[in-house]
């Protein structure tokens, strides 16, 4: 029996949102997995006075942790962060990011993006072990990086040592980004989020991954370095604007609430606990 225009062009309709409800649930049912990764660690208690630009700390000390992140989204993975590099200093990790991915089964070639929360060392030392990823930086941190002089309040030598890592990309050999939104969402379906959170530094983000069992989850990269400095609102003295600063901790801090996350605050060892310990990851 043939059918008329109009039954065909319900039925070729019928056969379109079948095909969305499927893509859409194949979408939704996309594996998100979050994994971290050890990238060093201070051997001791320090002074953190200048954590407060407001004389907080003057008899407080801590001791740093470094923490990367391994995300899995389906087929796909993306580091977050790639800590200090080895062999460097007495906080260098004593197994890097390529042996620890090794045990997860994973290559570099694997890694399709590297997302950097900021340009500072201990963010950025095992960078060039990723040549093939793809770079996803804030632009005001890309700026910085690819300007003639070194930015304010940096001598030429720190801010040659703090491109080093950058060089594959700096040269235009490597894929980046320089992400200029408010918030990058790295695979399109809103499960992992590059939240723009200046201040620390020009370009600094945070990152959102939405996990299945778990729930939301939020690593703040360095719009904090601990607990105390969390819950207080303080402001490192070396950050580039404590305006920034603030205005994106409490952007922070209304998303963890409104999204009931859990917050991570990557350099807090009392935070590392909020996720299975290595190799296992939250799901």
């Amino acid at each position: 029996m043939r059918m008329g225009g109009a039954a065909r062009n319900f039925s070729a309709w019928i056969v379109a949102i079948a095909a969305c409800l499927v893509a859409s649930s194949a979408q939704s049912a996309t594996t998100v997995t979050l994994t971290r990764l050890a990238c060093g660690e201070d051997p001791a208690a320090h002074d953190v006075s200048t954590f407060s630009d407001t004389y907080a700390y003057s008899d407080f000390k801590f001791r740093l942790t470094y923490s990367c992140y391994l995300i899995r989204h389906g087929s796909d993975y993306m580091l977050w962060d790639t800590g200090n590099p080895l062999g460097q200093g007495p906080a260098s990790p004593k197994l890097s990011l390529v042996d620890q991915l090794r045990v997860l089964k994973l290559r570099p070639d694997d890694i399709a993006y590297v997302g950097i929360s900021h340009y500072h060392m201990d963010h950025t030392g095992q960078l060039g072990a990723f040549p093939q990823s793809k770079l996803l930086i804030g632009k005001g941190d890309w700026d910085a990086l690819t300007a003639a002089n070194p930015p304010s309040g940096m001598d030429a030598a720190t801010a040659s040592n703090w491109r080093a890592p950058f060089t594959h990309w700096l040269s235009q050999g490597g894929k980046f980004e320089a992400l200029t939104g408010d918030q990058k969402d790295v695979f399109g379906d809103g499960t992992v989020v590059m939240l723009n959170t200046p201040g620390h530094t020009p370009g600094h983000h945070s990152l959102l991954v939405r996990l299945g069992k778990t729930g939301n989850v939020l690593l703040t990269g360095d719009l904090t370095h601990f607990r105390e400095n969390y819950e207080n609102n303080q402001v490192p003295t070396w950050n580039t604007s404590r305006a920034d600063t603030l205005a994106s901790l409490d952007r922070f801090k209304q998303i963890a609430r409104n999204l009931k996350a859990l917050v991570i605050i990557q350099h807090d060892p009392r935070d590392v606990d909020k996720l299975p310990p290595f190799p296992a990851a939250a799901d």
